[in-house]
């Protein structure tokens, strides 16, 4: 696989999984009671932006080694998903 590739679907697993990885251990300003006059109280209290990034990047990882090991040495792609949608004619 080339290198252009292998960065484009690490880059794809990486962007998806931050938005999951996003809300886990976040608090708002209204759940500790202290909202900054000009914000939402939806707000973070403290945005761990490094602690973010870090678990994303572990979390695509062993994501993207799984699919590695799938579609490299066990030939699971695409098709080997089952047709969900019969075809009709």
């Amino acid at each position: 696989m080339q290198f252009f590739s292998v960065f484009a679907v690490y880059f794809i697993i990486w962007w998806i999984t931050l938005f999951a990885i996003l809300p886990i251990g976040l608090r708002t300003q209204a759940e500790d009671d202290e909202i900054v006059p000009g914000t939402v109280e939806s707000a973070p209290s403290r945005f761990r932006g490094g602690r973010v990034v870090l678990l994303t990047t572990l979390v695509s990882a062993a994501i993207y080694a799984l699919w590695f090991v799938l579609s490299n040495y066990l030939g699971l792609g695409l098709d080997a998903i089952p047709r969900i949608v019969p075809r009709f004619g």
